[in-house]
């Protein structure tokens, strides 16, 4: 079944991504909410390539938590980190699309250098202005999501008059931003459980047509979050099932992109969400 795709430039090639695609996310850090995402170079190389076979189209790469309450990590700790991870993942997987988590432009350039294709800012280029030209120059996508504050400072009651407008106008502006630093390729991230409550959080889900209206693609990142386990009295490691409920959830509201770090089970939900909304089954049931 051929779905819709979308046509970035990548450096001095054109990439397709089917949308919605999923994003496996690894992380190298020692201290990610989610355990089981933390790796070190030979880990990554093994769950990438089972990724990679469970259907992902984009790999997110980070050398620095941003977990709730964390502290900055140093710019040089974080190269040592997350750049030996990039450059043995584009030596095995030379064709794969590999994002690099970060908000510092020194960060970024070096891992583009290293093989990344993509740069994901959780700063949307206000923790590090100079970010949003950088990629520019670089000729690579970029994500720009929104936070209330800091990760140390982030959940420490967060406060919004109208989250879904007020996230809309935000990412609104910084497309705005990004289209005059000259980058053609922007994604949005309304940044769930970023300086936001659970009710912030649902709230944001259940309005998120009002970011898609923006017209750039919505990645969302829910995958084993706070507003999964709040909910249901589960921990990061036994939220499976209910990031998966969020993703049909952000599915059907029109997300593009799944950040997440189950990728078989988000890719079996875009399926199943693609052949409900074209309305016939792939294949017949056996």
């Amino acid at each position: 079944m051929v779905g819709p795709t979308v046509q970035w430039r990548v450096k001095d090639r054109l990439v397709r991504l089917p949308v919605p695609a999923v994003m496996g996310v690894l992380n190298a850090t020692p201290d990610s909410f989610h355990t089981a995402s933390r790796v070190d170079v030979a880990s990554a190389l093994r769950m990438a390539e089972r990724m990679l076979e469970d259907g992902a189209a984009i790999l997110d790469i980070g050398g620095a938590s941003s977990r709730p309450g964390s502290t900055t990590v140093p710019a040089d700790e974080e190269k040592r980190r997350v750049l030996p991870v990039i450059e043995a993942l584009h030596r095995r997987f030379p064709e794969v699309l590999l994002s690099v988590d970060t908000w510092r432009s020194d960060v970024a350039r070096e891992a583009v250098h290293a093989g990344a294709g993509v740069v994901n800012d959780i700063g949307a280029g206000l923790l590090d202005p100079e970010l949003p030209g950088t990629v520019a120059g670089l000729h690579v996508p970029y994500i720009a999501m929104h936070m209330q504050g800091t990760p140390a400072t982030m959940q420490q009651a967060p406060h919004y008059t109208d989250v879904a407008a007020e996230v809309a106008l935000f990412l609104s502006d910084r497309l705005h931003a990004c289209r005059a630093a000259g980058l053609p390729d922007v994604v949005l991230d309304p940044g769930f459980g970023f300086g936001k409550t659970t009710a912030h959080n649902f709230t944001l889900l259940r309005e998120l047509p009002r970011i898609v209206a923006i017209g750039a693609p919505v990645l969302v990142g829910l995958s084993r979050k706070r507003m999964v386990n709040e909910v249901l009295g589960t921990d990061p490691a036994h939220a499976g099932n209910g990031t998966t409920v969020l993703h049909t959830i952000a599915l059907l509201h029109g997300a593009s992109m799944l950040r997440v770090h189950d990728v078989r089970e988000a890719v079996e939900a875009v399926k199943l969400v693609r052949t409900y909304g074209i309305g016939r089954p792939a294949q017949r049931d056996r």
